[in-house]
């Protein structure tokens, strides 16, 4: 009994071993370092399919007054990402549970690729905001005037616009004075109806300040749009950075799972 004794000491326990082992105990801790990050990674992908669907479908009407291709471009960047952002979340667990090093080197490159889209989104929210002003009072009262009641989607948009923003024209409702809509027609209502402050069919023919609102919809549009792109250019801005830390560890286990394979 003493010599058993005496020689199971001298073994120790494997569990003793494991926790002497340096290369054990530095994979675990970069393992359970990537399962904190790809909670992280999981909800940061969260937020971004949250924020991408929600300006996608709360303004989705509005772009299409805008003129320009970059503000969808930016926010299906965004959704796109926060798509990758799930999968890629799952496959990271995986892939550091089982220390697969085929798994975890395909993890570090998507999270590149991911930081390079998050970038991407973030700089172009950026740019796009600062053009933002040129590209409405350039694009809306263009629209506006040649569009209305020539293109049901953009005439609803248009409507919608009016109703929501409580707004009329794109500086005011003297706008469509010169629109092709009353111009082309025998029309004699001043605006549209949904300029009104109480919608009603033909409401319009008046355009007394009480009936209708007077200010335009630019410079609320505007605020609205930038908006967006502040949080757009925020969320991907902010998280992208986070991506360096995850391809930094996932780098580091492979290291340490190629090590223990050619050790052992």
């Amino acid at each position: 009994m003493p010599a058993n004794a005496n020689s199971s000491q001298l073994a120790g326990s494997p569990a003793k071993n494991r926790k002497k082992n340096p290369d054990y105990c530095g994979k675990t801790f970069l393992r359970n370092v990537l399962y904190v990050f790809n909670f992280i990674f999981f909800v940061s992908g969260l937020a971004f399919l949250a924020v991408g669907l929600y300006v996608v479908f709360d303004r989705h009407s509005f772009v299409s007054l805008l003129g320009g291709t970059m503000f969808p471009v930016t926010t299906y960047i965004l959704i796109a990402t926060g798509a990758l952002i799930l999968i890629m979340g799952v496959l990271g667990c995986v892939a550091s549970c089982q220390e697969n090093r085929c798994l975890l080197f395909t993890y570090a490159l998507f999270l590149l690729l991911i930081f390079l889209l998050e970038a991407v989104a973030g700089v172009l929210a950026y740019m796009y905001n600062g053009v933002i002003h040129e590209e409405l009072t350039r694009n809306l009262n263009d629209t506006m005037m040649n569009s209305y009641k020539y293109d049901a989607t953009l005439t609803k948009a248009i409507d919608d616009m009016h109703v929501e923003f409580k707004c009329c024209g794109s500086r005011s409702f003297e706008d469509w004075r010169h629109s092709k809509w009353l111009k082309s027609s025998n029309d004699s209502r001043k605006t549209p109806d949904s300029c009104c402050i109480t919608v009603s069919d033909l409401c319009a023919l008046r355009d007394h300040p009480s009936n209708i609102h007077y200010p335009g919809c630019a410079v609320t549009l505007q605020t609205i749009t930038q908006e967006s792109l502040i949080l757009i250019g925020g969320i991907a801005l902010g998280f992208c950075f986070i991506q360096i830390f995850g391809i930094i560890f996932s780098c580091c286990l492979i290291r340490k799972v190629k090590e223990a394979e050619y050790r052992y």
